[in-house]
């Protein structure tokens, strides 16, 4: 089995401080502290810088820290592969996902996979596009949701295309009431979240010219719709966002049609731990059923 140095430093990593890794551990900060200190002895450099927070790691820490992980990820995979020769199924997945997935799609495919494989514990992560494509390469989440392109070293499958629509307060109608064009837009506020504004949004703002000055940023996808609803600017959500939302709004294309590459990003390494594997086929198989002929990897 991996050396316990390499479990504490990856608990060390992900809780941010040598007290909370020791209760997830279940040992004391003194034992974690002589474990940091011994790791950093064999491999001959420091890997966390201490502050008054909390600890950091180093430029050398995060050198290691994919290697790292990637033995704790071996390990577990060999558990999971010896559990289902044993018929066990058991095992864990982790899943980093953005918030229209996590309300559209994660309840039905979490429900389809527990019903199969009751005993595999699931843990979902809500995050940035760019924060889910970072773990999901370091190992330290499984399988994430995310948008084309992905830049970093993951299996990367697309999934769907997602519409992308304006979102206007129930008063306002387009001047050819079909869709909102240069003249509906010019000179007028969009509300939006900032980690979508560096993609396929910004593409679509700066199609009309919407200035940095004139974003207001809102925490999530519903906010946003309760924010236009109360006249403070307009909206801009994808397709499968609006989905569940509810407000007292109109929704109407772009005079340019804009949207967005939804894909799947697994770990390459995990992606062979047969609960991985499971869930990664649980996925595709919904997708599948639920969109048909839209779905991109059929």
């Amino acid at each position: 089995m991996s050396n316990f140095s390499y479990q504490v430093f990856s608990s060390v990593v992900s809780s941010g401080t040598f007290a909370r890794a020791a209760a997830e551990l279940n040992v004391t900060p003194s034992a974690v502290s002589h474990s940091v200190s011994q790791l950093e002895t064999e491999l001959g450099f420091p890997l966390f810088i201490r502050n008054r927070s909390g600890v950091e790691l180093t430029s050398d820490g995060r050198t290691v820290l994919p290697v790292i992980q990637g033995i704790l990820n071996l390990e577990g995979q060999l558990h999971q592969v010896a559990d289902d020769i044993n018929g066990m199924a058991a095992g864990r997945v982790r899943i980093g996902a953005f918030s229209s997935v996590s309300t559209n799609w994660l309840p039905q495919i979490i429900q389809r996979y527990k019903a199969q494989f009751p005993q595999v514990h699931i843990e979902v992560v809500q995050a940035g596009f760019n924060e889910i494509n970072e773990q999901v390469r370091l190992g330290t989440i499984d399988i994430g949701f995310s948008l084309l392109p992905v830049d970093s070293h993951v299996d990367v499958t697309p999934l769907i295309k997602d519409r992308i629509f304006c979102v206007t307060p129930s008063d306002f109608k387009p001047r050819n009431g079909e869709f909102v064009d240069d003249a509906d837009i010019g000179g007028r506020s969009f509300i939006l979240q900032q980690q979508d504004y560096d993609r396929d949004t910004k593409r679509a703002l700066d199609r009309y010219h919407v200035s940095g000055n004139s974003l207001t940023y809102s925490i999530d996808d519903q906010s946003i719709l309760s924010m236009v609803e109360s006249g403070l600017g307009l909206g801009i959500l994808p397709e499968l966002a609006l989905n569940k939302l509810v407000g007292n709004v109109n929704v109407f294309p772009f005079s340019t049609d804009f949207e967005r590459t939804l894909c799947m990003v697994v770990n390459p390494t995990q992606a062979q731990a047969p609960s991985v594997a499971h869930m990664r086929r649980t996925i595709t198989d919904y997708l599948q059923s639920e969109y048909g002929e839209q779905y991109l990897d059929a």
